[in-house]
């Protein structure tokens, strides 16, 4: 029987992380993965893949619209998706063989195989071929992520009816896609889509898109979709798919109840988010609890109610982000040293891949009214800023909320290009527990899309210059 110091059950961002940082600190360690490579959902079908996809449908949509706008003429552009899905497993390849080399660096043990908790201080490892062995270890972190979320009555069969995995590796592009549910997956691979030609439809339960984000910031992004060529049906339930026909048949009602309309579909997608991964863990057997939704109950260092074994990612509280789980890896491998491990969880940012991307960190307005905190707002369009009418991208804007009496930032949202490299700069300013002042008076090379994040922060005592 192998002995060590910890075992961490799931190689996705956050065990690998965590399994890194322990292996820093001196510990002896080993992880079990169920999968034939390493990187978990995260790197092996999901955020990996699908911003390679995205960049190369984003590339290609300028070339074949927008390239001749900046007098650039190279013939008329055509997809060749199979080289692009190949461009798309390349991506994949690298960053899964990365995680291997790092394991090897740092001296990691990898038992390839299903992972069940015996008990504290036993893990059980069970290979495709069936043997079995058993590790013993002074501390277990459970970090087996999460599954794609089902709909009641509508079987994925990863062809016609897709999760977000199956809508990484279409064959071809789907004439009509139509996606159920409008967070962040589905906006995600929707604009991949759209951009490779398909017509697009989005069904959403709620009344809005991207539910949790600001809600300005939702109904101005999807009014920018909308001008792309994304249709939404808002307030609207799928209630079953007949799959009997050459095309798929989506019966729709209004969420509230009323007529049924049936839509025509080549692809569908489920959307509708994602579930804690407990299957087949042993957690019962060994007593850890799990919360009303399913998921490992942990206390503020991580740690579950059976002493000796944690959990961290998707299988816990909070929000369902490779950064999140990354950032509790670190936390929880140092806790478990002897260290003061720690993470912000009012600094977590948050961003929508698609184009223009859409980023946030800390509270939306509705929070802020919800607690009855009082705040001020300063915005900013990216139409008043240089860069981006030079380049002529001047879609979205940058919105900041800090505390009325103190001006403390308690929150930031961006919509536009490369939203998701701007928004760091917030975040480690709520990091730091800085003020809108902080930002508006530090100074921003020019010209860059950043100097809209200064003037935001500087118009929240009205004080932004060029609008």
């Amino acid at each position: 029987m192998m002995s060590y110091d910890l075992v961490v059950i799931g190689t996705g961002p956050g065990g690998y992380v965590c399994a890194i940082r322990a292996a820093q600190l001196g510990m002896k360690v080993a992880v079990v993965e169920k999968l034939p490579t390493f990187g978990g959902t995260c790197l092996n079908v999901g955020c990996i893949p699908s911003k390679a996809l995205l960049f190369a449908s984003e590339r290609f949509e300028e070339v074949a619209h927008h390239f001749p706008k900046m007098g650039i003429k190279i013939g008329k552009a055509e997809v060749d998706l199979p080289t692009m899905l190949k461009f798309k497993d390349q991506a994949v390849d690298g960053n899964t063989k990365g995680v291997a080399f790092l394991f090897k660096k740092n001296k990691i043990d990898a038992y390839q195989g299903t992972g069940r908790v015996l008990s504290a201080g036993k893990v059980e490892v069970k290979s495709g071929e069936g043997k079995t062995q058993v590790l013993e270890t002074k501390n277990i972190v459970i970090a087996t992520g999460s599954d794609v979320a089902r709909l009641k009555g509508v079987e994925i069969d990863e062809k016609r009816i897709v999760s977000s995995t199956g809508a990484l590796t279409l064959p071809k592009v789907p004439g009509k896609l139509l996606i159920v549910g409008a967070g962040i997956i589905g906006l995600e691979l929707g604009s991949v889509w759209r951009r490779l030609g398909a017509q697009v439809t989005v069904v959403e339960f709620l009344d809005r898109i991207l539910p949790g984000m600001d809600g300005e910031v939702a109904r101005q992004f999807q009014r920018l979709l909308e001008k792309q060529g994304m249709t939404f049906k808002l307030g609207t339930k799928v209630s079953g798919v007949d799959t009997s026909g050459k095309m798929l048949k989506v019966s729709v009602e209004p969420a509230a109840g009323g007529p049924v309309e049936a839509i025509e579909a080549d692809v569908v997608l489920v959307a509708i988010g994602r579930v804690p991964y407990t299957e087949g863990l042993g957690l019962k057997e060994a007593g850890v609890a799990l919360d009303e939704r399913g998921r490992v109950d942990i206390d503020a260092h991580f740690a579950t109610n059976v002493k000796g074994i944690y959990a961290i990612g998707d299988v816990v509280r909070g929000a369902m982000l490779a950064h999140k789980a990354e950032d509790e890896g670190i936390a929880v491998a140092e806790i478990i040293a002897g260290h003061a491990g720690h993470v912000n969880y009012d600094a977590i940012p948050g961003v929508v891949y698609t184009s223009p991307e859409v980023a946030s960190v800390g509270k939306t307005e509705e929070e802020l009214k919800a607690a009855g905190i009082a705040y001020n707002v300063g915005k900013f369009p990216f139409t008043a800023n240089g860069r981006a009418k030079s380049n002529q991208q001047t879609d979205g804007f940058v919105k900041f909320l800090a505390d009325a009496k103190t001006d403390r930032v308690l929150g930031a949202h961006i919509v536009g290009v490369e939203a998701g490299e701007m928004i760091h700069e917030c975040t480690v300013l709520i990091e730091f527990g800085g003020s809108s002042e902080d930002l508006a008076r530090t100074c921003h090379a020019h010209p860059t899309r950043s100097e809209a994040v200064k003037e935001a922060a500087m118009n929240v005592a009205k004080r932004a210059i060029h609008m």
